[in-house]
């Protein structure tokens, strides 16, 4: 694999030049209360298209969103790093050059191959203590429009990313704390060229612009985003992260930068939230048992690895699969390289099966209990078999949730609900060791407060507003709570989907993948499982695949992507169609006879990297 970023700049200087943004998300607000069968706004806006070759290496490889993160993770991995030292210096890289989607003021989940077995690390954000399940519900009694809630201090949780790599890096890292700081302490010291795509997503936002410090440092004098190729600086986020190299994590939740953080949530304006120093010191991530089940593709049997609860992506991508295994999906080739109608009639109707499920069951497993003791009961082969059953030639009219091993819920569904934000990182490393981690601060430049500790240096670090994930009605009409209500201490659910994929028989591990994407990272990842697996795809064309998905309301095609008679034929069996941008940021690394191939998302900038 050619190791020279100049090698990848024509295709990442092409990605951003494909059109104008096709939403302007940061301009629109969710109505109030539940969203009835809506088609979702993406979380980050649409900027162009730009194919990919994918690219081969034999020792190891690094999968991530921008080529300067990238670029981090293989100078750890050919230092003689982990997997685990390599996703650290790409998180830290990330949080200077893609602050739109994650960094230090987010969270992640992590899957880990050791090269024995599998674990899954829980560094998702947490409520405040003081937080209570009426946070969003206005004095009228009504829900509040997204954006109502998300832009500010309400929905601030605590960040947990940082401290669950350190917990993972205590077992195994290779290569000291310190070192994976570098690179991104470089480029805030020094400043980095403002790419096509943050350029791009600077321009449509105006709630940024709000908070005073985030105004400064990405916008000039006049109010505009930093040209492309403007260097900016970030003396703040460098002096910020060289205190948690020396320090650990407790440098971010303990001391004078978690008084930052807690002084930007209590102190806003118009929308202050609960954050309080104690949630921050008190900060545990959390080491889970992983989601792992069989999958039969292609007359070969495969052994699939994913994030329990509390995020859904794992049983979801897992129900969603092995419903289609019990279908006549198994026999439908591509047509002319694209799924058919046929098939993704069968994969919309799966989806939605599934996503019921989700709303009625899922949550934070330290608060919500599983049906009938066990998240398995949601993945048995018997239960998704007649789940399956349910699948007919036309659209179902309507998609209750199943009841898994004959068990009622205490719970309410959860109304339907934007979810947004989000980064990948996918690496392979020289000792056969893997991850898959999803990275978010939630929706696209989280709650618009960036962090500064008031000390002169401009820039500084961007807080999430991923309390937004909980369901805004804590309960239905009569009363019956939904799982996923915001409670003190609670983790609120997610659909990022890191998954690791083996050979069953072997134990070989053979990929690493996940995507960005809000709700729609199920449909990202399991499409490119599927590809890969049932139609034998390289993970880059797998990757570069056109988008689709259903979360329970319409079945949304990538625009322009599919023909006519597919939209026409899928309408014809009672679907309600909705072509629109569906800007994933898929990351994968698969493992082939000839070595590593990895693959990164078309619609963004990412590149992968490795000797």
């Amino acid at each position: 694999m050619p190791h020279p970023l100049e090698a990848a700049m024509p295709a990442i200087k092409r990605l951003l030049l494909c059109g104008a943004l096709a939403a302007l998300l940061s301009a629109c607000a969710s109505p109030a209360g539940p969203l009835t069968h809506a088609a979702p706004l993406q979380p980050e806006a649409a900027s162009g298209y730009s194919a990919k070759p994918g690219w081969s290496s034999s020792r190891f490889a690094v999968a991530a969103a921008n080529p300067l993160a990238t670029e981090a993770g293989y100078r750890m991995l050919k230092a003689g790093g982990s997997a685990i030292d390599a996703a650290i210096a790409v998180q830290m890289v990330l949080a200077l050059v893609e602050p739109q989607s994650s960094g230090l003021g987010g969270g992640a989940f992590l899957m880990h191959y050791n090269g024995r077995d599998v674990e899954a690390f829980d560094g998702r954000e947490t409520a405040p203590a003081a937080a209570n399940e009426n946070i969003f519900i206005r004095a009228d009694g009504r829900a509040m429009a997204f954006y109502e809630a998300a832009i500010g201090g309400r929905a601030v949780g605590t960040p947990g990313a940082v401290r669950m790599l350190e917990m993972v890096h205590r077992q195994y890292g290779r290569l000291p704390w310190q070192q994976l700081f570098e690179p991104a302490i470089t480029l805030a010291d020094k400043g980095f060229k403002v790419s096509e795509r943050l350029h791009a997503l600077l321009g449509p936002e105006r709630q940024l612009k709000k908070d005073p410090v985030a105004l400064a440092y990405f916008y000039d004098a006049h109010g505009q985003p930093w040209p492309v190729g403007h260097q900016l600086k970030n003396p703040e986020l460098a002096a910020v992260l060289k205190l948690i190299a020396a320090q650990g994590s407790s440098a971010l939740l303990e001391g004078e930068v978690a008084q930052a953080i807690v002084r930007k949530v209590q102190t806003h304006a118009d929308n202050p939230g609960q954050l309080a120093l104690s949630d921050l010191s008190a900060y545990k991530a959390q080491k889970r048992t992983p989601l792992c089940y069989d999958l039969h593709a292609s007359d070969r049997d495969f052994r699939l690895c994913g994030m329990p609860p509390p995020s859904s992506g794992g049983i979801a991508v897992g129900q969603i699969l092995g419903m289609l295994a019990n279908t006549r999906a198994a026999s439908l080739g591509l047509e002319d390289g694209l799924p058919s109608a046929e098939w993704l009639h069968l994969y919309s109707e799966a989806s939605r099966l599934a996503y019921a499920d989700r709303a009625q069951y899922l949550g934070d497993p330290d608060f919500v209990q599983p049906p009938g003791g066990d998240w398995m009961n949601l993945l048995r082969p018997d239960y998704l078999a007649s789940r399956a059953r349910l699948i007919g030639s036309q659209r179902m009219d309507e998609v209750k949730p199943g009841q898994p091993a004959g068990m009622s819920t205490p719970y309410a569904p959860m109304p339907e609900q934007y979810e947004y934000g989000t980064s990948h990182i996918s690496i392979i490393d020289a000792w056969g060791q893997a991850i898959a981690m999803t990275t978010t601060i939630e929706d696209a430049w989280g709650a618009r407060l960036m962090v500064n500790r008031g000390q002169g240096l401009a820039g500084g670090f961007l807080l999430n507003n991923e309390l937004t994930d909980f369901s805004f009605s804590p309960s239905d009409a009569n009363g019956k709570p939904v799982a996923n209500r915001v409670q003190g201490g609670k983790r609120p659910r997610s659909s990022m989907a890191p998954t690791l994929v083996f050979d069953k028989a072997s134990g070989d591990l053979l990929m690493t993948l996940g995507s960005p994407g809000g709700s729609v990272i199920i449909h990202y990842t399991a499409k490119t499982i599927y590809g890969v697996l049932n139609w034998g795809l390289n993970v880059q064309q797998a990757i570069s695949m056109p988008n689709f998905a259903s979360l329970g309301g319409p079945t949304l095609l990538e625009e322009s992507r599919f023909p006519a008679a597919t939209v026409q034929a899928l309408r014809t069996r009672g679907h309600d169609v909705r072509e629109q941008s569906m800007t994933s940021g898929l990351q994968g690394i698969q493992r082939r006879p000839q070595g590593l191939f990895g693959g990164a998302d078309p619609r963004r900038e990412g590149v992968v990297m490795g000797d």
